[in-house]
């Protein structure tokens, strides 16, 4: 934030030890807990979206911010301290800090139902609705990579108007992994995923001849129409692979050329819900705000997927007391201890997760940036829990596990179905994807001015009081329906999308 409108620190729960600094505050600046006069006296300098003690803390005694416990103290911090990492560590127990205090209620539109809204989509023949039109080239392995990229080069100019874009979505596996187990399934369900993507028009798929990950079985079951295959050691080496494979995209743009937008509801949406150089802030506008558009689309009949396992790690109780039935809530708890074990087994722990710029930003542990990170998903009851790059098969609230990692947990997400992915940014993450438009949401107004070619929403006003996070996550869901319906998004005017896609290939290579 910039300027010296509003309170210098705000509370964000009755039970905080810690205010939030809203600008950037020196030794001997006076905050109280809502902008009043009394409050206490700063001892440090104290960066804005950082936390303050608003009274002082014990060492070893848990520190609350939102009503969590989000970390222990390591030294004694006494009131106008700057509190960070030089006197906050992590929680020995992440998952059993719960809230000071019941769940905050579930958001209430500020105007008309949703559930009469529609977007202008592409109908496919499963009964999914796009809202792009894409051609897509795959390679199978890292070996035909450049093959497929030289295609979607040389087919670009020569697309028939109705189709958004050609792209090949190049990754670095394929082969060097075993034939069978988490590496090849994740890798293969990927790419079904994208082929199948209902914002795919079309995709060419292209082997190498000899790897891992055989064309067989891969395609199996897609729409003749709307699928090329080609093998470049059967097919006569690079240059003639290349020039069959330009062939191929022209037939595949010849038939979805003929596709058009139709009406459909908000219910046919599936949306990604992801966060990266989060901030400070993003706990306060950004996540709670795109969490209210999230519950405002569920409400619709619609899916939010909310990933990056590791970073709910703090959240996952709070997560599973919200679950639709036991199962769900097992099947959290299970995630929890698995990726605990998977960090262990790699020589670290999940509360090595906030980055560099999270730190910076004012995060300070794993806890703290998972309540964040969770209020993205919004309030309302967690329907399912499924695999990474899997598609859900129940609507609402849908957890998909995915590492922390942004663009491979977009990628799982579009994999799965999603049309659309919002992404809330504090620091000002340079994000993008294909198929489906990546929707950018800062955390303050600032960083809309500083980055404004990249930022789609500006959720700062919720900050400044200008606007509520209900009428924020409504500015969200209108600019979801209006991308949904054709509008490009910042990311898709900056050509972003080829190298965001990351498929989650975690273990050995051979």
């Amino acid at each position: 934030m910039s300027g010296h409108d509003g309170p210098a620190a705000i509370r964000l729960h009755p039970s905080d030890d810690v205010l939030i600094a809203m600008r950037d505050l020196a030794p001997g600046d006076r905050v109280g807990n809502d902008g009043d006069d009394d409050g206490v006296v700063l001892v440090d300098a104290v960066p804005s979206g950082h936390k303050l003690a608003v009274r002082a803390v014990a060492a070893g005694s848990s520190v609350h911010k939102s009503g969590h416990a989000i970390g222990r103290a390591t030294h004694d911090v006494v009131a106008g301290a700057h509190v960070h990492v030089h006197n906050l560590d992590n929680l020995d127990d992440l998952d059993h800090h719960g809230p000071a205090a019941d769940p905050a209620p579930s958001r209430t539109a500020t105007d008309a139902s949703w559930s009469d809204v529609t977007f202008s989509g592409y109908h496919r023949a499963d009964g999914r609705v796009g809202t792009r039109n894409h051609l897509l080239v795959l390679p199978t392995v890292n070996c035909s990579a450049t093959v497929a990229r030289a295609v979607a080069d040389q087919a670009r100019s020569r697309l028939p108007s109705g189709i958004d874009g050609v792209w090949a979505l190049g990754h670095q596996s394929g082969c060097g992994i075993p034939d069978v187990g988490d590496q090849i399934d994740r890798l293969r369900a990927t790419l079904r995923g994208y082929a199948t993507h209902p914002n795919t028009g079309g995709v060419l798929v292209i082997g190498l001849g000899c790897e891992v990950n055989q064309l067989d079985g891969l395609v199996d079951g897609l729409p003749a129409e709307r699928l090329r295959t080609l093998e470049i050691q059967q097919h006569g080496g690079t240059a003639a692979t290349v020039a069959a494979g330009v062939a191929a995209v022209a037939e595949l743009a010849a038939v979805a050329a003929g596709d058009r937008r139709a009406p459909a509801a908000l219910s046919e949406l599936v949306v990604g819900l992801q966060c990266g150089g989060s901030d400070g802030f993003s706990a306060i506008s950004a996540n709670p705000a795109l969490g209210a558009a999230a519950d405002l689309l569920v409400d619709a009949g619609g899916t939010v997927l909310l990933s990056e396992t590791p970073e709910l790690i703090g959240a996952i109780a709070e997560l599973a007391a919200r679950a639709a039935d036991p199962t769900v809530a097992a099947a959290l708890r299970d995630l929890a201890g698995w990726w605990t074990a998977h960090a262990a087994a790699h020589g670290t722990t999940l509360d090595a997760n906030p980055s560099p710029g999270n730190l910076a930003g004012g995060i300070t542990t794993i806890v703290e940036k998972s309540i964040g990170a969770a209020a993205k998903g919004g309030t309302r009851p967690v329907a399912a829990v499924v695999p990474y790059a899997s598609r859900p098969t129940t609507r609402g609230l849908v957890i998909m596990d995915s590492p922390g990692y942004d663009p491979v947990s977009a990628t799982g997400q579009i994999a799965g179905g999603a049309q659309v992915v919002c992404f809330t940014t504090g620091r000002g993450s340079c994000f993008g994807s294909v198929p489906a438009p990546a929707l950018k949401l800062s955390t303050t107004s600032d960083l809309a001015r500083r980055l404004p070619d990249d930022i789609d929403v500006d959720c700062g006003p919720v900050l400044t009081g200008d606007a509520t996070t209900a009428e924020i996550g409504e500015r969200i869901l209108h600019a979801i329906v209006a991308v949904a319906s054709g509008r490009p998004t910042c990311s898709e005017r900056l050509g972003y999308g080829l190298d965001e896609f990351v498929p989650w290939t975690d273990g050995i290579t051979l």
